[in-house]
């Protein structure tokens, strides 16, 4: 049985400790600083063991962690650097979901001298988008443009910012607000935030894409000097942008996130009810032709083990044990930094949480161009 501690009870916590209980092949912890936190998980999940842990307390995390494999961080990304010291120090592997590009770039600092494998970013975007996107450029002689797409969307938009909150508040004004990593023209640049506005329709769905931070994940490092053009965006129903732009910065809300967070959260609802969408598009030569491939996938909210979980917890949960499963099987490096582009995608959506990024039962299929307009 391998031995695993979720640090975080929130939405994304809970969702990975039910697949990992269910898969009979885990025995997870579950800690969070938060009494209620902790007391609707135990109720919730019987079959973990769930404490109320101050994450912050070196001493008390490292008694946590004596003679586990892992630790899974589903924590804001505020803490992602503390809890990848932990577990560098206790020698366990360290997994995250950190969108957060300044944390990701002290944990691969921090892999250098770990004695195990430090795997930060394995959500969704960055996470499986990276995957995906990498898994197309490879196909690739000469690459020209890598545009990744990813929105996490209500089915039934409601209110005027035609959204709901479905993750982590605080990682979503993080990545409205910091600046977002791109390659243009061969050259790597720090974009603003909300910039780039564009749109697009989807299956007779409209949307706008823009630009947001940490999406990219480590792909600039990777593929520096190898591509033309490589941007991230992330993709609302039309209009949100602009709303955001007059709460975060003509009425420098952005200057205040703890009063912006309480605003959204008390005024936005969480919802159930919501679609994934993910959209890369790769363009460049191969066998002396210019040619174009594109991933597309829609994930909705589903039930699993008898409870209704959102597309987002979904596909960010399955992601993060996906990876976890593929290093236990062996399957990724044992020791030092690995990337999310050091998963095959074949690979990923073989992998028993993987497949939750399989839709209607049928294996992906990339196609050439096609999808978007």
């Amino acid at each position: 049985m391998r031995q695993v501690t979720i640090v975080g009870a929130g939405k994304i916590g809970e969702v990975i400790a039910d697949l990992l209980v269910t898969s009979g092949d885990y025995a997870v912890a579950v800690i969070d600083r938060d009494a209620k936190a902790v007391a609707r998980l135990a109720h919730a999940l019987p079959a973990a063991t769930v404490r109320q842990i101050d994450v912050c307390d070196a001493a008390q995390l490292a008694a946590v962690l004596a003679g586990q494999d892992a630790l899974v961080n589903a924590c804001p990304f505020d803490l992602s650097e503390a809890l990848a010291k932990a577990a560098v120090a206790a020698r366990v592997h360290y997994f995250d979901l950190t969108e957060d590009v300044g944390s990701a770039r002290a944990i691969r600092e921090l892999a250098n001298v770990a004695e195990t494998a430090l795997v930060p970013q394995c959500g969704l975007a960055p996470g499986f988008i990276s995957i995906a996107a990498y898994d197309l450029a490879k196909r690739f002689e000469q690459l020209h443009d890598v545009h990744m797409r990813v929105g996490a969307l209500p089915k039934f938009p409601s209110n005027g910012l035609k959204y709901n909150l479905t993750w982590s508040t605080d990682g979503l004004i993080n990545e409205y607000l910091n600046p977002c990593e791109a390659i243009v023209g061969g050259v790597l640049k720090e974009m603003p935030a909300l910039e780039e506005l564009e749109h697009f329709s989807l299956d007779g769905d409209d949307y706008e894409a823009f630009n947001t931070s940490g999406g990219l994940g480590t792909l600039c490092d990777t593929l520096k000097g190898r591509v033309r053009n490589l941007n991230y965006r992330t993709v609302r129903y039309p209009g949100h942008r602009d709303v955001m732009k007059l709460l975060l910065h003509d009425l420098r809300l952005g200057e205040r996130r703890a009063l912006l967070k309480e605003i959204l959260e008390s005024s936005i609802p969480v919802t159930m009810q919501d679609v994934v969408l993910v959209f890369v598009s790769v363009s460049g030569m191969r066998d002396g032709l210019l040619m174009q491939e594109t991933f597309a996938r829609k994930i909705y909210s589903r039930a699993l083990g008898g409870r209704m979980r959102s597309a987002i917890q979904v596909t960010t949960a399955s992601a993060i044990c996906a990876a976890l499963d593929l290093l236990m099987d062996g399957g990724l490096p044992q020791q030092g930094f690995v990337r999310q582009e050091d998963i095959c995608l074949d690979d990923f959506l073989a992998n028993r949480f993987g497949r939750h990024y399989v839709t209607d039962g049928e294996e992906p299929q990339t196609a050439s161009s096609g999808g978007v307009r």
